[in-house]
């Protein structure tokens, strides 16, 4: 697979903060589960967040 630049940005409550940290520092654990491609999209979707197929990954 070729590798391209890009980037997504997404902003969590303060109230969150704790959670994030959690997440983050069981990331490698986690995505043995779900990937990070799966999980992204899923956020995607949950978040009614309209993309282009074409421009995600492949």
């Amino acid at each position: 697979m070729e590798l391209h630049g890009g980037y997504g940005a997404f902003t969590v409550s303060h109230s969150q903060k704790e959670s994030v940290i959690h997440y983050i520092d069981r990331q490698l654990d986690h995505h043995r589960i779900r990937t990070f491609k799966e999980e992204y999209l899923a956020m995607l979707e949950a978040c009614e967040v309209e993309y282009d197929p074409r421009y995600i990954w492949e």
